[in-house]
């Protein structure tokens, strides 16, 4: 089984990355694209990215690894974002961070619950300073929180 077979990759993907495959560039718009196919980049994709355009495991990862918009984890059926940016940091954004990720259960680098229902991520900015603090579930907006007000908007999701 090659790594594109293990990393079940589309037709369409395949064909993007033999198009791109030897353009400048080429790495951050296939990774891209294997990131909005599959919601990360596992490492039997990035095996694959590697094996498909002829490139060392060692410089996708070091792309995946320098530009923060790649992630490596499977994300959550319900992605969190918490605005960190200055306006919600100032009022409170990081204690959203702290008590979204306490609540289910997330340490270290662990991004994702381990039954797969919610991601935690923080975000320079969901474009609602005037809400601030923020945060989104899967694009739905919630402004002018506490961290009070954390467990209310979870138990609307796991229902």
């Amino acid at each position: 089984m090659s790594a594109a077979q293990a990393a079940k990759f589309s037709k369409e993907l395949l064909s993007f990355i033999d198009a791109w495959k030897s353009k400048p560039g080429n790495l951050i718009m296939i990774l891209h694209r294997v990131q909005e196919e599959q919601g990360y980049i596992s490492k039997e994709a990035a095996k694959a990215v590697a094996e498909l355009t002829g490139t060392h495991l060692a410089r996708v990862y070091g792309v995946m690894s320098f530009y923060h918009f790649f992630k490596t984890q499977k994300p959550g059926k319900y992605k969190i974002s918490v605005c960190l940016g200055t306006a919600c940091y100032l009022k409170g954004g990081q204690d959203l961070y702290d008590e979204s990720r306490s609540l289910l259960g997330l340490s270290g680098d662990m991004i994702s619950t381990e039954d797969g229902l919610f991601s935690v991520e923080p975000v320079r900015c969901i474009g609602c300073c005037g809400l601030a603090p923020v945060l989104s579930v899967n694009g739905d907006v919630y402004g002018k929180l506490t961290k009070k007000q954390i467990p209310e908007i979870l138990d609307k999701y796991r229902k």
